[in-house]
């Protein structure tokens, strides 16, 4: 099944000139969201994976179903402001603007191997944001995982070009 078939394309959001890829339409799917899972686990299997960090919000429902097929825990990734225990977050800058993420201080421990899954990576400032809070809890980074790349934004480059591996299972030229 060629899974770039059921993510839909909704022109002109959240602004103008920008063309948002919705996986809720591969979500819906159960073939779908089960090649999905297991496309974005295969890479990781057997490569002691001990948690899998998931992004706000599609790299929850992804992430936790990855982390189950690879036996893992699972790790909230949140806005700041959103988990009620204590945090380490980081601000960053992405392609509308700026934001933060957290996790709970006691969500990685130290050499834990994570993986850290969305839906999908643009420029990548939210996924090297990810990656730095995974490193600051003195986890150690596996790869990052996510259901489309827009290349032409650089994110997965950014993400490589810093050493980490990165599973992208279909691409959307242009933005």
């Amino acid at each position: 099944m060629n899974l770039k078939t059921l993510i839909r394309t909704i022109p002109d959001y959240p602004k103008p000139g920008v063309l948002f890829r919705d996986i809720t339409t591969l979500l819906k799917d159960p073939a779908g969201m089960r090649q999905a899972v297991d496309q974005l686990a295969g890479p990781f299997r057997g490569l002691g994976i001990d948690k899998v960090a998931g992004i706000e919000a599609r790299g929850f429902i992804l992430g936790g179903a990855v982390a189950v097929a690879l036996g893992a825990g699972f790790v909230l990734v949140r806005k700041q402001g959103k988990l009620p225990s204590e945090t380490i977050g980081l601000q960053y800058q992405l392609e509308y603007g700026s934001d933060g993420l957290e996790i709970h201080t006691d969500a990685v421990s130290p050499g834990d191997r994570v993986l850290v899954v969305d839906d999908l990576i643009a420029t990548g400032g939210t996924a090297e944001a990810a990656i730095r809070i995974i490193e600051q809890s003195r986890g150690t980074l596996a790869g990052f995982a996510v259901i489309v790349d827009l290349p032409d934004l650089g994110g997965r480059q950014r993400i490589e070009a810093a050493g980490y591996k990165v599973v992208c299972l279909c691409e959307f030229k242009g933005e």
